[in-house]
């Protein structure tokens, strides 16, 4: 029975270091990094031009997104919404077709 006690009192401290007092940082929602929202004002440009890495670095870059997804063609995408992801999807002679946000 003494052991319940140590186990229970063990358990109660553990959590109460994990509760928060309001000075620590919030968790990010999914889907969201701090300081990177993808924008694709702009991005257009991209259309028409070869799927490669140089392409991909640059609309990364001037999207402020923080990652890149190549959407290949006939693949399957997740449907998730992503404020900091930059989308490219591609033809099979790797011209990009469609770039956005999400």
């Amino acid at each position: 029975m003494k052991n319940r006690y140590v186990l229970v009192a063990i358990c109660c401290t553990a959590l109460a270091a994990c509760s928060t007092n309001g000075s620590e940082p919030e968790i990010p929602e999914r889907g969201i990094t701090p300081g990177f929202v993808c924008k694709a004002d702009g991005l257009t440009i991209y259309v028409g031009q070869r799927a490669n890495a140089q392409t991909g670095a640059s609309a990364l870059k001037k999207s402020g997104a923080k990652t890149l997804r190549w959407i290949a063609p006939r693949s399957a995408v997740s449907m998730d919404f992503r404020q900091d992801r930059l989308n490219i999807e591609y033809d099979d002679a790797m011209v990009i077709t469609r770039i956005n946000c999400g």
